[in-house]
């Protein structure tokens, strides 16, 4: 088998491979954004919280594990 088709065939493994990784990453971020979306939408809607006070709450969220971490 000369030397340029086994590198062929490699690099379209590789590609493939790369590709399917890629697909999957971009799937997951999708999902996750759409989930995102769907529980500031729901949040919105059904309590009137919008995504500023989910927002500050997320950001109070390191401070607090530290309070518990630390007993403070």
């Amino acid at each position: 088998m000369p030397l340029e088709l086994i590198i062929l065939i490699a690099a379209i493994v590789v590609s493939w491979l790369v590709f399917t990784a890629l697909i999957k990453i971009v799937k997951t971020t999708a999902t996750t954004a759409i989930a995102i979306a769907g529980i500031i939408l729901i949040l919105q809607l059904v309590f009137g919280i919008g995504y500023q006070d989910l927002w500050e709450q997320i950001t109070k969220i390191p401070q607090l594990v530290w309070n518990i971490v630390t007993g403070g």
